[in-house]
């Protein structure tokens, strides 16, 4: 597509998205992928018509504000990359330009509120707990509250485990064939400390040491992708401080959004002094499936009391931002006697994308409801998926025939599995 877009003018970022605008061709390959182009239907709400959007922005032929509403709505789940004949990198486009035009962008007080407060409390696991307290507290006004903070409430667990700690290090039994560093996320931590303890023990369990940063901080993607380029910035270069990244043959991630948040500090980090250490690091990044599917020969789990279906559902920012999707399917499949069961429409976001839930609460819903519809008529005894923001999406959407300890992450699983403590339910649940 042609364009004018002054690119010296957006500094190191307006080379890549001059670039994600030159390779579109408008073909529309990528319309029956995009989930909110499937809800909306409507050409400016789907990757193509965003970015005729994004490029008069960028050249200064229409205002911003006429474009946001169809750009805030977009989940970034880059299902568009996948479909996209023509390789648009359209991450290098969506999340540059929300942070090139957050400057000008006009936030009500509810806005700004409910922004300054996601950005300082869910990349640090310490307040998150405390705000989650206060949450519990305060759901029974939640009538009362202004309505962009009701989202948040809504989102909320019962109840939260025991705060987790890790060692710094740990060690297998017997020899170590691989030396990693963890990236332990951060509502992870608060919400479902089992998907880091999984993590570790299906490491040690197949020869792998396992480090684990104690100063290690928040990936950045959060804000990378509302347009907080300076906080993703800086939990960027901290984390290249703070994991030892040359020192280890990988970095393991656990959470989707994560992973890809990290595997994207090459841009994040473009024209700072950490540009070329952040595209050593983000090329150790790996998700723990992908890692364990290629350390080699790995011996098989116990088989299970009985035979075991398991829905898997990709989560975007595994399967589109990582390209990470025969790897978890190779290792249940592991499972004497489990079957997988795909879901339709495997590529389509479970509404979750970050903050994408709270921003965009009844959008986001729809898609819930379509995702956790289709898990439940596997009529599967599990489902799995590679990402926290996806299990929390997800599980208050569950029919009441799918319980939702049934959905589980990924790790989570395969540990069981291979401690011998996976239990299908004593008959199937349809």
């Amino acid at each position: 597509m042609k364009h004018a877009i002054p690119t010296a003018a957006f500094g190191p970022f307006g080379s890549p998205m001059a670039e994600a605008v030159h390779a579109c061709v408008h073909c529309g390959y990528c319309l029956p992928t995009c989930p909110t182009y499937q809800v909306l239907g409507q050409e400016m709400d789907s990757p193509r018509g965003r970015i005729v959007l994004m490029k008069q922005v960028l050249e200064g032929t229409l205002p911003a504000a006429v474009a946001q509403p169809h750009l805030d709505a977009c989940l970034g789940c880059l299902a568009c990359e996948t479909a996209c004949p023509s390789g648009v990198a359209y991450r290098e486009l969506i999340s540059p330009y929300r942070a090139v035009t957050e400057a000008g962008r006009t936030r009500t007080w509810t806005e700004r509120l409910r922004r300054f407060t996601l950005l300082h409390t869910l990349p640090h696991p310490a307040r998150f707990r405390v705000a989650a307290r206060l949450g519990r507290l305060a759901a029974p006004l939640a009538r009362l509250m202004p309505a962009a903070f009701r989202p948040m409430l809504a989102l909320l667990p019962a109840s939260l485990p025991p705060a987790t700690r890790w060692e710094r290090s740990y060690r297998p039994a017997g020899p170590a064939r691989a030396r990693v560093a963890l990236h332990l996320g951060c509502v992870q931590q608060a919400l479902e400390p089992e998907i880091n303890d999984a993590t570790i023990s299906l490491l040690l369990r197949h020869g792998v040491e396992v480090v684990v940063p104690p100063a290690q901080g928040c990936c950045g993607a959060l804000g990378w992708h509302i347009g907080a380029a300076g906080e993703a910035r800086g939990q960027a270069a901290h984390n290249l401080a703070a994991i030892p990244w040359a020192g280890v043959d990988a970095i393991i991630s656990n959470a989707a959004g994560c992973g890809s948040g990290l595997r994207e500090y090459p841009l994040i980090l473009r024209g700072t002094p950490w540009e070329k250490d952040a595209a050593a690091f983000a090329a150790k990044v790996r998700d723990i499936s992908e890692f364990l599917a290629a350390l080699g020969p790995l011996d098989p789990p116990p088989a299970p009391a009985r035979p075991v279906t398991i829905a898997y559902q990709d989560a975007c920012h595994l399967a589109h931002g990582q390209g990470v999707r025969s790897a978890p399917r190779r290792l249940l499949e592991m499972i004497p006697g489990a079957t997988l069961r795909e879901l339709p429409d495997p590529e389509i976001c479970c509404g979750s994308a970050g903050t994408y839930n709270i921003d965009q609460p009844a959008i986001a819903a729809e898609l819930g409801r379509r995702k956790a519809a289709a898990i439940a008529a596997t009529g599967a005894d599990f489902a799995v998926s590679g990402n926290i923001g996806c299990l929390t999406q997800l599980r208050p959407h569950l029919p009441p025939e799918f319980p939702a300890p049934r959905l589980m992450h990924t790790a989570v699983l395969l540990d069981r599995a291979w401690r011998g403590t996976l239990e299908p339910p004593d008959r199937p649940l349809f």
